[in-house]
């Protein structure tokens, strides 16, 4: 026996005995190692997540690593004992998007773990083994927590397409904006700016590749090739998109509030700008973060600041959501 997670209903939630589903075909059982914690968790937690994107009662937890326990018929054996990640959207596989791999765009309807379906905030979670991404057998699991976050922005800058020698951005200094700094220092660019609203965030961006900080009140320069956008405000994807040069590349991952002003339609068609949005982390981009960590180019343990035990989960909510810049990413360890 060990513990889960329940969310009964919005601000209600308890702690109960758990007890390993064992997989059924096609299925993996996973032993959770380490669960992170989000703006979305928050959500589930205070009922504003939108309509048909949460369904309680519900175990949370999308962002996890663990180790394979047992496979179910037609999986192979040898993912037994493997150290893994696992993608989030329960996609159908069989609609023209999924066959196109735009898993996030399935046309069956939303389902994912820790959403509508139970999540890693307990010992063990089963879920189709399809969906799991294996890592290098050194790999550190508390790190590997992360790379659900990382991957949605790895989608980001594969879309954004960076080449070396450009002149990339990001604008926002999360959890999100620093892995966004990761990958683009990973393309070899002439130069890479971090613009934030945290001054304390400019050593990290540093740390992780950037060569310019400023904040957004400070004079921004322009011309930029590709610039991702994190923060999740329409004042952000505005800044972002005036860092931009003619015809460059702008990719939004962050969700504003319902209803916000947004980027101007004339100066995206006289400015011939190519803007692309990100919701989610297909398989190619799981691909992509799993390899960059392997190799070394992704490095997530400076973003965690705390570590909890599974039974402090409302302690780690009030953690995410107290706009404390102490606080980094949050980590519940089963």
């Amino acid at each position: 026996m060990s513990t889960a997670v329940v969310v009964e209903a919005p601000g209600e939630h308890r702690l109960v005995e758990h007890t390993p589903r064992p997989p059924g075909p096609g299925e993996a059982l996973v032993r959770v190692h380490a669960v992170g914690i989000c703006g979305s968790d928050r959500e589930v937690y205070q009922g504003n997540r939108p309509e048909g994107y949460v369904r309680y009662p519900l175990t949370p937890g999308h962002e996890w690593s663990g180790t394979v326990a047992a496979v179910g018929a037609g999986v192979p054996g040898d993912l037994v004992g493997r150290k893994v990640v696992g993608e989030g959207f329960r996609n159908c596989q069989v609609c023209d998007r999924c066959h196109a791999g735009e898993t996030t765009l399935c046309t069956h309807g939303y389902e994912e773990t820790g959403f509508t379906q139970p999540g890693a905030m307990a010992g063990t979670l089963t879920l189709p083994a399809r969906l799991l991404h294996t890592l290098p057998d050194d790999a550190d699991l508390t790190a590997a927590a992360l790379l659900e976050p990382a991957a949605c922005i790895a989608a980001a800058a594969l879309k954004g397409r960076p080449l070396p020698g450009e002149r990339v951005a990001v604008v926002g200094t999360g959890t999100l904006g620093m892995f966004a700094v990761q990958f683009l220092h990973a393309a070899s660019p002439a130069e890479l700016l971090v613009v934030g609203t945290r001054p304390d965030r400019a050593a990290l961006s540093r740390e992780f590749g950037a060569t310019e900080f400023r904040t957004k009140d400070e004079e921004l320069p322009g011309d930029f090739d590709v610039v991702i956008e994190t923060a999740g405000s329409a004042d952000a994807a505005r800044t972002a998109a005036a860092l931009l040069r003619r015809g460059g590349r702008l990719v939004l991952t962050g969700i504003p509030a319902p209803g916000a002003d947004g980027l101007d339609p004339t100066d995206l068609v006289v400015r011939q700008l190519e803007v692309h949005t990100v919701f989610g982390a297909p398989p190619d981009a799981w691909a992509h973060t799993v390899r960059v960590f392997g190799a070394g180019l992704l490095d997530p343990l400076p973003l965690v600041t705390h570590e909890l035990p599974l039974t402090e989960f409302a302690q780690a909510i009030e953690l995410v959501g107290a706009g404390d810049p102490k606080v980094g990413k949050v980590l519940l360890r089963p």
